[in-house]
């Protein structure tokens, strides 16, 4: 490999947003883009449009007619970034943010430091925090639940959270202290543990006390107390939802995103990072596993030696399949926590949602059958099928036996995530063969790096 040389001038850089009916909020991503502390004739700002149908496109080309805008025929997913990929000869790096995350001033040039330092370096990852600052609220179950070990149902469901009368319940978050957001048929809901901090977004940081209100359930009557700094308050909380208005005061902080991305030993993709709340502890650099697409510098000879996002993944993965392909041939990734972005987690896709599911399930299975090793790919697809059939007797045979309305939706998606997976195998043996005969780092290298992870909850 070539050494690092000095330039003239600084690298030519591409930001890439996309956009799908983001409205105002990918305005004023736009924003933030223009603004970079960067030289204007060394930066290109390009919005690559889905066939939006807001008008935003429209609001983007009235106020910000520098940032030029290409529109694909129909809505691709996350890769109709690939229309801004094709074209890169006169660019160093091109960047990738997305349309509800807002870059500080300054993000680019340490990025394109941490990357012209090392010719190796396919990715530089910057620090993504989640777009608002926090409070917290802690909610403790009541003498009245005994037992040590934590199990999903001894804590208390949260519906609902609004701060000065606003709805933040999208924001807000119970870090390691909760289940991860659910849905049934009264909405998205969360399962708090015994003992659980939730996290209110703030407006304000300077606010003496923030008026918190929480909509707590349970599915028997319990006493929960719940404190925000000014007391505890002890309230029984029963099968009906209420609200539970509680004054909220501390020093507000941030909570992380993402710091790079690493893979399990099951296939599971995950943000490094998620949703701690930010203590420096990643402020060190360090290599990792993946990048993630939310916000990232390429190196344009990483582009194409490894190839662009797979068009058949359309929502999530398509950046883990594209990291992992490039570890095969010999990429490594970097984390540079000097540059920030703040980015709205959810804003353009719920968690919860049937298709956040549906597409997750089905492209890690896809992008282990492309890139994993074929022991690791027999043995997920085995688990997927039986941990299918155990949602088969909870949620349809034991509902039926027991008088109740069976719920078909867990099976359903995980049949069509399965079905899909046969339906595209024939491509995905032609893609599989292609990645592992150009494979430059053999498996026993890579799931040593794959494993090496830091600081996971």
């Amino acid at each position: 490999m070539a050494e690092v040389g000095v330039r003239m001038d600084e690298p030519r850089i591409r930001v890439v947003v996309l956009n799908f009916n983001g409205g105002e909020m990918v305005v004023k991503a736009l924003e933030h883009l223009v603004a970079t502390d960067y030289p204007r004739d060394r930066i290109q700002v390009i919005c690559v449009d889905n066939c939006s149908t807001d008008g935003s496109v429209a609001l983007i080309e009235q106020r910000l007619p520098q940032v030029e805008v290409r529109s694909n025929e129909s809505n691709l997913g996350f890769p109709g970034n690939n229309t801004a990929l094709t074209d890169l000869d006169t660019f160093d790096y091109v960047a990738l943010i997305n349309s509800d995350a807002f870059v500080e001033r300054d993000w680019l040039r340490p990025l394109v430091e941490a990357a012209e330092g090392e010719l190796g370096l396919g990715a530089v990852c910057p620090k993504i925090l989640l777009a608002p600052q926090f409070l917290e609220v802690s909610i403790r179950m009541g003498s009245d639940l005994f037992g040590t070990s934590e199990v999903r149902g001894q804590g208390v469901i949260v519906r609902g959270v609004r701060s000065e009368e606003q709805d933040v319940f999208v924001e807000s978050n119970l870090g390691a202290t909760g289940w991860g957001r659910e849905a049934d048929k009264n909405g998205v809901f969360e399962w708090s543990h015994r003992v659980s901090k939730i996290r209110i977004p703030v407006a304000s940081t300077t606010a003496d006390v923030v008026k918190v209100s929480l909509l707590l359930e349970a599915p028997e009557i319990r006493t929960v107390s719940i404190d925000g700094g000014c007391g505890a308050i002890e309230r029984p909380v029963g099968k009906i939802a209420e609200w539970f208005e509680i004054d909220v005061r501390g020093e507000s902080f941030d909570v992380l995103n993402n710091v790079g991305s690493s893979v399990l030993g099951d296939g599971y993709g995950v943000d490094n990072g998620y949703l701690e709340r930010d203590n420096g502890q990643f402020d060190e650099p360090c290599d990792v596993f993946a990048w993630c697409g939310g916000a990232v510098l390429l190196r344009t000879a990483y582009l194409r030696d490894v190839g662009l996002f797979d068009e058949l993944f359309f929502l999530y993965y398509e950046d883990t399949d594209l990291s992992w392909r490039g570890a095969l041939r010999g990429w490594r990734y970097r984390t540079v926590p000097q540059s920030r972005v703040r980015h709205l987690h959810a804003a353009s896709s719920i968690e919860a949602s049937a298709v956040f599911a549906r597409y997750t399930e089905r492209n890690r299975l896809l992008m282990l059958f492309k890139n994993a090793p074929a022991p690791l790919v027999f043995r997920q697809i085995i688990r997927f099928v039986l941990i299918t059939g155990s949602y088969v007797r909870r949620d349809v045979l034991l509902a039926v036996l027991h008088g109740r309305k069976p719920n078909f939706t867990t099976v359903c998606g995980r049949l069509a995530s399965l079905f899909a997976l046969g339906a595209l195998t024939p491509k995905m043996v032609g893609k599989r063969r292609a990645i592992r005969s150009q494979r430059l780092v053999q498996d026993p290298e890579l799931q040593a790096k794959m494993m090496n992870l830091r600081h996971l909850s």
